[in-house]
């Protein structure tokens, strides 16, 4: 029997703004009301970032991700909660002084980005092993940094959604794997179609795939325009796939979406249509060795 697909619902992320979508999720209610609809849908995992709900930007505070994952469990739902840990990385140079932070700098300590995984113990978090330059600003995810985080992950008893921007970064995890610091087998979600990272083309995807670790759970998605595309790809490739409102706001070309939940309902259609089956919650957390709830 062929193994089924997990869809990953990515529900707000911390670039997309509600000037580009008014149906984008930004407080705690909305956030876990989305995750909880994306689950109705077909996704089995939801991926989370917090906004400030008075600013709508990304957001580091604890007590908005425990009412956003208190919400979900409350209400009932079995979806598979996987916790940003994006926040806390960006370097914007000045202009005066490109050696010292300018406006829109986030760049923090790696605890207090993983200071909710510490204290919340999702099922899964995001690691994002990229080290580069996005439009105008530089993310910075050095070695020191993310065995912090990769620390603070397993001692909470959180399996790592590694995430991987380019093929440099895929080296920096198989090291890691083979010291110890990640856990074999690992997750590895490819982010496609990033500014001067990996290219949403099937190329540069089955090189990426070809260099994993074996036994390795993989999925790849693509931004904006790549968004469905990359989908069809990553499962008639042999992996899992996903989509949301951090990743695209339409639903068709110049067609707003109305929620993720649409988003996801799309997806699983693709998948469908190629001879897919959606994994559930439950059959998500055996394929990645996650504990049952």
């Amino acid at each position: 029997m062929a193994k089924k697909t997990i869809m990953t619902c990515a529900v707000t992320g911390n670039g997309t703004m509600p000037s580009q979508n008014e149906n984008l999720p930004v407080t705690p209610a909305e956030i876990a009301q989305a995750a909880i609809d994306a689950g109705k849908a077909g996704a089995a995992i939801a991926h989370m970032h917090v906004r400030d709900p008075e600013t709508a930007k990304g957001s580091m505070d604890l007590n908005l991700y425990r009412e956003v994952v208190d919400r979900i469990r409350d209400a009932g739902s079995d979806i598979v909660i996987n916790l940003t840990t994006g926040e806390g990385q960006r370097f914007v140079p000045s202009e005066e002084d490109p050696s010292v932070a300018g406006p829109g700098t986030t760049l923090c300590h790696p605890s207090l980005r993983s200071a909710h995984v510490k204290a919340l113990r999702p099922e899964i978090c995001t690691l994002d092993f990229n080290t580069m330059v996005n439009k105008t600003w530089t993310v910075i995810n050095t070695p020191p940094t993310l065995k912090v985080m990769a620390d603070i992950a397993n001692e909470a008893g959180t399996k790592p959604e590694i995430e991987i921007f380019d093929s440099g970064d895929l080296n920096m995890a198989k090291d890691f794997i083979a010291k110890g610091i990640l856990k074999s087998p690992a997750m590895f979600q490819f982010v496609m179609g990033i500014n001067f990272g990996a290219a949403a083309n099937y190329q540069t995807l089955a090189y990426l795939i070809s260099q994993l670790p074996e036994n390795s759970e993989w999925a790849a998605f693509g931004i904006g325009r790549n968004a469905y595309r990359m989908m069809a790809l990553s499962y008639l490739m042999g992996g899992h796939v996903r989509i949301g409102m951090e990743d695209t706001v339409y639903i068709d070309k110049g067609e707003l979406c109305k929620s993720n939940a649409q988003l996801v309902e799309k997806g699983v259609g693709i998948v469908e249509s190629l001879g897919g089956t959606m994994a559930t919650p439950a059959e998500a957390r055996e394929i990645l060795g996650l504990k049952q709830l």
